[in-house]
């Protein structure tokens, strides 16, 4: 069978400035980001719809491109609560898992009933209790938890399955599958109090999810999990939304929370966060939000268990799913799993292995050549990869204050450790020191490695680009390119 084919056919006529299917009028928004997820949902064909102003959705559209190419058939483990489902968000959810499948993204959603099971516990004048932040469920809680996962469930199966025209999920084909594939343990004895009938996830069928996956279901998760002897236990979403982003070697988890993200103690919402820092700020910071310390120590045991990144991200934020995904800054926190003992910054003691690093490349050419006396002056410049003792990777930052810019120099990685991704992940940590210290431009010189940088955001530039500073030491006959990247 031929694959479905959509023409579109372009009319461009005097004073044409857009190009869409059906398409008219630019209508100004007062958040654009936003906006254009909102446009995105749109069903194509829908004249009475307000359309953004066209430069502004084309270069937001086109910058989104490289996500969508990189996200094709990588396996997201998406976490909400149940209030999500409760104040009626979830219908603007169901739009966004609709069009990330649409692109070929395989989706795993766990979902919560808190606000379901207290709704129902209060229908019966029934209180529960707690140890350690988990509710004590005993019979009467373990039948509201039964009563509020299928209430939920077949809510969700609602939304997911909506399909009318002139509707962001029209033509939409969305499997739902779900099953028992969480198996659960008791949580036992907390503190000398029996938890009953609240457990925690012993391990997931992850083959059986990948099976779901490879039929083009968007698989569902409850918090409720069953043990070899038939016993139900009542989960959290954290935990099965961490232990299955583990099991599924998963490409994401996302968790969907009730504040923008971690932020710092003196305010500010922190973009990227190591495990190491994330574990540190735990242990330390007596002033981190209630939801923060709910989830983030499901991020970090998710990251340590393989899962390369962890966003947590406001529920109450309209398209904070796609904000996150598709624009360079997101709207929420990253967890990675850089580690401080391979990835760290530079000290006066690695200076011999920086200069047996990069000794190769300044005999080539490929890096101007750096004496030891100028290296010990500018060491505190440099981060580098350390593995087993031995320098395997540095870069250097070199800030141009008046132009709110900075240099990344000497960008080097041993021969065989270039597959392991270290480039990338010096990079990464030039652009957040270089964001930190407010800089907006991020620039390089290069002669042989245009083309990775290109891959990487980078943009090729004339010498005029360059900070004045740095025209002066501009090398004629080295004629090295010259690529900027926007911070």
């Amino acid at each position: 069978m031929q694959p479905a084919r959509t023409v579109i056919l372009l009319v461009l006529g005097p004073g044409c400035t857009r190009v869409r299917q059906g398409v008219h009028g630019p209508v100004p928004h007062a958040n654009p980001l936003a906006y254009h997820v909102g446009c995105l949902r749109r069903p194509a064909l829908n004249l009475a719809s307000p359309q953004p102003s066209p430069p502004t959705f084309v270069e937001w559209f086109r910058a989104a491109a490289p996500y969508i190419h990189a996200f094709r058939g990588r396996t997201f483990v998406i976490a909400c609560g149940g209030e999500v489902i409760a104040d009626g968000r979830f219908m603007a959810l169901s739009h966004d898992l609709n069009l990330l499948a649409a692109l070929g993204v395989r989706i795993v959603l766990a979902f919560g009933t808190r606000a379901q099971i207290d709704e129902r516990l209060k229908e019966r004048k029934h209180r529960t209790r707690y140890r350690g932040g988990a509710r004590i469920t005993d019979a009467v809680a373990l039948r509201c938890v039964k009563e509020a996962i299928g209430a939920v469930r077949a809510d969700i199966e609602a939304s997911l399955s909506t399909g009318l025209p002139n509707s962001p999920m029209a033509g939409a084909d969305i499997r739902v599958a779900s099953g028992n594939f969480v198996t659960a343990k008791p949580l036992g004895i907390l503190d000398g109090t029996d938890m009953l009938h609240t457990g925690e996830v012993r391990s997931i069928d992850a083959a059986g999810v990948r099976a779901a996956l490879d039929n083009g279901s968007i698989v569902l998760l409850p918090p409720l999990g069953y043990s070899p002897t038939g016993e139900m236990f009542n989960l959290t979403v954290e935990n099965v939304a961490a232990r299955a982003a583990v099991a599924l070697k998963a490409d994401k988890l996302l968790f969907l929370i009730d504040t923008e993200g971690v932020e710092r103690a003196r305010g500010g919402l922190i973009r990227e966060l190591p495990v190491d820092e994330g574990e540190r700020l735990l242990r330390r910071s007596r002033k981190v939000a209630e939801d923060i310390h709910l989830y983030l120590p499901h991020a970090l045991e998710a990251c340590r268990g393989g899962v390369n990144r962890v966003h947590l991200i406001n529920r109450h934020l309209d398209g904070a799913l796609l904000l996150e995904l598709f624009t360079r800054e997101g709207v929420g926190t990253m967890v990675v799993r850089h580690s401080l003992d391979h990835l760290r910054d530079a000290t006066i003691a690695d200076v011999g292995g920086v200069l047996a690093l990069i000794a190769p490349l300044e005999a080539d050419g490929s890096l101007v050549k750096r004496g030891r006396e100028l290296l010990e002056i500018e060491i505190d410049r440099f981060s580098v990869v350390e593995h087993d003792g031995m320098i395997v990777g540095c870069a250097a930052l070199y800030p141009y204050p008046h132009a709110k810019a900075a240099e990344m120099a000497c960008l080097a990685v041993h021969p065989d450790y270039r597959d392991a991704g270290h480039g990338a992940s010096l990079l990464g940590v030039i652009e957040a020191r270089a964001r930190a210290r407010g800089f907006e431009r991020l620039f390089v010189l290069t002669t042989r490695a245009a083309h990775w940088f290109i891959e990487h955001g980078f943009s090729e530039a004339h010498v005029d680009a360059l900070p004045a500073a740095k025209q002066a030491m501009y090398n004629w006959q080295r004629r090295s390119k010259v690529l900027f990247k926007p911070l």
